[in-house]
């Protein structure tokens, strides 16, 4: 069902094409984000062939080779993760971690994937941990559950906020920094309790923003956004739910199969009900899946953020609660540990997009990343893109011509749902679960639109069993 519909908005909403150029006009205007004046043509044209099923434009570099003008990395040199676990996902406000504090679910996934591979903490040279929604982008929550976590003092950890794309941009930090030679072995994590923050604060901005339309369009809700994209490309209501339930059908067939057990650190937590009363419980389950969904359910749900829009909670990202963290390590010193490879990272980008369609993102981001791995887009064997909302993913799907059946094969944010600073490192998580159980060489993207006007992607490469 889901890849008709696609399939028939991918030929029934063609958009006009300049005559001085083959190129989509969104791609001839979004451009400037990606590149400056003098490389632009050169960049069109590389991204066109991306996002053309047929791959039109010249065949890609390799851009890890001498051929195309860098210095491949030796393989000793190579960034690969070592492991990776996360919480289960909980459900804001009502779920087993609303009364838990994100120091907590923290500490457990750091504590959890040092005991896993039996690395003592002492030997990591840093820790970077994304957040979204504590004060200072959480920097003393992230210290307190360092120590929490039995971090020695020397072990510095610090902390980014990119949004939604806060858990993934950790794990570049930290790749970044191995890339360096400042540090040999770092933690990557991202965590959030949507529970016990909103994100209703702007903070302290000039009123001078409101004579500047792009500085204002950053403070279009998220869910405006969506029914901006939905509107502007022609992503219809049946799409977003029939997208919407794949995701619920994916996510639930993966839960009873047991496909995220192994990912999952079983977190112990007290609860309170409303009368005040506390009980312990074990979590290790994701709570946002909802197994027995329908179209005719989410049909019957009325639109979030516009009267006439198309935009529901069904067809939304899921507010949630919610750790993960990955070790990544530079190859030499990974192999001198005796430590396990569970994957490579090949490439990475983050662009720029207008604010006010921040949901198309994945679809400039994912070209970029690609172009840097020497990859495109039918190398990849599954691509794992946040669904923050779905008419932004079906944008996505369909721009770039990616098989459905490639995308989410567990499900998404959508059934899952959408811990803010936590969703990247997540994603990378289950990406590499993924790839390792398919028993072979394989690729995968991570990707996800970020608010304000954004979009993040990084590459992956399982070695093989």
């Amino acid at each position: 069902m889901l890849a008709a519909l696609l399939h028939r908005n991918g030929s029934s909403q063609k958009k006009t094409v300049s005559p001085k150029s083959d190129l989509p006009v969104w791609i001839q205007n979004f451009v400037g984000f990606l590149v400056d004046r003098s490389g632009a043509m050169n960049r069109l044209k590389l991204i066109s062939g991306h996002l053309s099923p047929g791959g039109s434009a010249a065949p890609l570099p390799d851009l890890r080779s001498s051929d195309c003008g860098c210095a491949a990395p030796s393989p000793e040199d190579e960034v690969v993760v070592v492991h990776g676990r996360r919480t289960a996902i909980g459900k804001a406000k009502k779920g087993s971690f609303k009364d838990t504090t994100p120091d907590e679910l923290l500490s457990a996934v750091m504590t959890a994937v040092l005991e896993d591979v039996g690395l003592s903490p002492d030997q990591l040279g840093d820790v970077c941990v994304g957040n979204v929604l504590q004060p200072g982008a959480g920097a003393l929550m992230a210290r307190v559950a360092h120590f929490l976590s039995g971090f020695p003092e020397k072990v510095p950890v610090y902390t980014v906020n990119r949004q939604c794309s806060s858990g993934l941009q950790a794990l570049l930090n930290i790749a970044g920094s191995i890339r360096s030679g400042s540090i040999q072995l770092g933690l990557a994590c991202g965590v959030e309790s949507m529970s016990l923050r909103s994100m209703g604060d702007p903070g302290d901005l000039s009123s001078g923003l409101s004579a500047n339309a792009k500085a204002r369009d950053c403070l279009i809700p998220m869910g405006v956004t969506s029914e901006n994209v939905a509107e502007r490309f022609g992503v219809s209501r049946q799409q977003q739910d029939a997208f919407a339930l794949d995701s619920q059908i994916k996510a639930a067939r993966a839960r009873d199969s047991g496909r995220f057990d192994q990912e999952i650190v079983p977190v112990s937590v007290t609860v309170r009900d409303e009368s005040g009363r506390e009980r312990r419980l074990q979590v290790r389950r994701d709570e946002g899946i909802r197994a027995g969904t329908t179209l005719e359910d989410l049909a019957r749900l009325r639109p979030a953020f516009k009267p006439n829009g198309t935009t529901t909670a069904g067809n939304s990202s899921q507010v949630s609660d919610g750790a993960a963290a990955v070790l990544l390590g530079r190859r030499a010193a990974v192999e001198e540990l005796g430590l396990p490879v569970l994957g490579v990272l090949r490439g990475s980008a983050v662009v720029g997009v207008p604010p006010d369609l921040m949901g198309i993102g994945p679809a400039l981001a994912i070209p970029a990343a690609l172009q840097q791995a020497g990859l495109k887009v039918n190398d990849i064997d599954v691509f794992e893109i946040n669904e923050a909302f779905a008419s932004q993913a079906v944008f996505c799907v369909q721009r770039l011509a990616l098989p459905p059946e490639k995308v989410n094969p567990l499900g998404g944010a959508i059934a899952l749902g959408h811990p803010l600073g936590c969703t990247g490192a997540r994603q990378v998580v289950t990406l590499l679960n993924e790839l390792r159980r398919r028993g072979r060489r394989a690729f995968g993207v991570v990707s996800m639109c970020i608010g304000t006007g954004m979009g993040a992607a990084a590459v992956f490469e399982f070695p093989g069993p």
